[in-house]
């Protein structure tokens, strides 16, 4: 008997050698293994070669920090708050945190699952139902303890875990770069409203010096009627113009309100809270040097390095997006074709049960199983020959939408580009007009004086010149903000930051932006 007993504890002890054996050679089973479904290649963004021509270019790789070229500090300094501030700028980091979490759990698929369980529980038996475990046919109940240790591993022999993996890293990669066109649009936005802000503030002082040089004429002729020169006309003439550049500041002043509620909203600051910081009269950067107003609107470079056109698809973050989504768009039919293959997942597991909890533990109460499982779907009805189908479909409307992408990027360049060129263009022909109607008020104002013209000449010239002036003030920001737009369809902005740049904050900094 002792012999049989040591017999089938050499023969129990071979089995667990082997089962040992064949976990340690499973990875190398694994690895000589080559996933189902197509492998991805990156696909090349062909774009068209005629605006490195443009003479709205210049030579050199693109400025990827473009807000400096503005040479207006505190527009550096507002888009560089928004960065840590931005509320949606938090969302989207928030939501690349999640896909990362999905990627980690997708992830430990690739890994064995080693689990521990344990129990002690009081039963007993019917006596006329299935057998008794205790042996004592229902007659009493028993104690039963048990515990141990189980594990599993699925063998990717086909590759389904790889390219679910693969699928998820590209998904990590696309959520990364929705992040990198958050933060383009965000400083993109941030110097939009800061430009039409100065460009607001800017025709305010131009009308309240239009409003003072019609004060000064009313003025003048009230003067000239109580002489008898001028007639009630006049006055009248005189007084409807200041009355209708007056009416002109109320609309300004809400323009105004609103351009600072704006980007404290981007800065998620509570209503009017940069008011004070953006009335700063102070000139700063480039108009200073050049003693324009405290307002004066941002101007860029007259001309724009656009760097290469291969480079486009390395910076735009949507083409990159685009890119990700094709990847894991591609991934997906490995997926779908590996579900066709047998499933094979390698269990096991040891532990000890006994009746009596003074056997429990002792070698006679261990219990240990190992071997392989395996499904093989035999029939369903045509279910994963249609999520297969999907999967192509759903590929092929990836690789639709990347050629959108690069082709929209294209246009976006192209657009922006002629902007630029016919907003710079419109600019110099408003200088030219301001500068002679400057002149013509003069000349009329002086005629006027003399008695050789009427007060209506005066009242037309000065029209004109305000018209002339708040026109050559838009232009001006429109140049700036044609040129936000070419640096944003250039794809530059988002590498300045690192990864934490609008990282999810904790509940109390929330509350605390939120806080007015």
């Amino acid at each position: 008997m002792k012999a049989h007993a040591i017999g089938r504890q050499s023969l129990r002890g071979k089995q667990l050698r082997k089962s040992a054996l064949a976990l340690l050679l499973a990875p190398l089973l694994l690895s000589g293994c080559a996933a189902l479904g197509p492998d991805f290649k990156a696909p090349q963004a062909a774009l068209p070669q005629q605006w490195l021509a443009n003479e709205q270019s210049a030579p050199g790789a693109v400025e990827l920090a473009w807000w400096g070229s503005f040479d207006d500090p505190k527009l550096a300094a507002l888009i560089q708050r928004a960065v840590a501030g931005n509320l949606d700028l938090r969302i989207v980091a928030s939501r690349l945190e999640q896909s990362r979490a999905i990627r980690r759990s997708m992830g430990a698929a690739e890994t064995p699952q080693l689990n521990a369980a344990g129990g002690i529980s009081r039963a007993r038996a019917s006596q006329v139902g299935l057998g008794d475990p205790s042996g004592r046919k229902g007659e009493s109940a028993y104690t039963l303890a048990q515990g141990g240790f189980n594990a599993s591993w699925e063998l990717d022999f086909w590759g389904r875990v790889r390219r679910t993996v693969e699928a998820a890293d590209a998904q990590v990669e696309a959520a990364q770069e929705q992040r990198h066109a958050a933060l383009l649009s965000l400083a993109a936005e941030t110097a939009q409203h800061y430009i039409r802000l100065r460009s607001t503030q800017s025709l305010l002082a131009i009308t309240e010096q239009n409003l003072s040089i019609a004060r000064r004429s009313l003025e003048l002729t009230r003067i000239r009627n109580r002489e008898g020169v001028a007639t009630e006309l006049d006055v009248a003439r005189a007084s409807a113009q200041v009355a209708a550049i007056e009416a002109r500041l109320p609309g300004l002043r809400q323009r105004e309100a609103a351009g600072v509620n704006a980007l404290g909203l981007l800065l998620a600051q509570p209503p009017q809270a940069l008011r004070a910081e953006l009335d700063a009269e102070t000139n700063t950067g480039a108009a200073a040097k050049q003693g324009a107003s405290a307002y004066a609107v941002p101007a860029g470079p007259a001309v724009a390095a656009l760097g290469l056109p291969s480079e486009l698809a390395q910076r735009r973050p949507d083409i990159r997006r685009a890119s990700a989504l094709l990847h894991a768009a591609t991934a997906s039919i490995g997926v779908a074709k590996a579900d066709f293959y047998p499933r094979i997942t390698l269990a096991g597991n040891l532990g000890f049960q006994a009746t009596q909890l003074s056997d429990f533990g002792s070698w006679s109460s261990r219990q240990f199983s190992f071997g392989p499982a395996f499904s093989l779907p035999l029939f369903d009805g045509g279910h994963l020959r249609g999520m297969l189908k999907l999967s192509e479909a759903r590929q092929q409307e990836a690789a639709l939408g990347y050629q959108q992408t690069v082709l929209r990027a294209w246009h976006e360049v192209d657009d922006a580009l002629a902007a630029s060129r016919a907003q710079q263009e419109r600019r110099e022909r408003l200088h030219e007009a301001v500068a002679q109607s400057r002149i013509a008020l003069n000349n009329a104002q002086q005629q006027y004086v003399a008695g050789t013209v009427d007060f209506l000449n005066v009242l037309s010239v000065q029209d004109a010149l305000l018209a002339n002036e708040a026109a050559l003030a838009e232009s001006t920001a429109s140049v700036s903000l044609a040129l936000v737009d070419l640096y944003k369809a250039l794809g530059g902005g988002w590498q300045s930051w690192a990864e934490t740049a609008g990282q999810p904050a904790t509940g109390n900094t929330v509350a605390a932006a939120a806080r007015p």
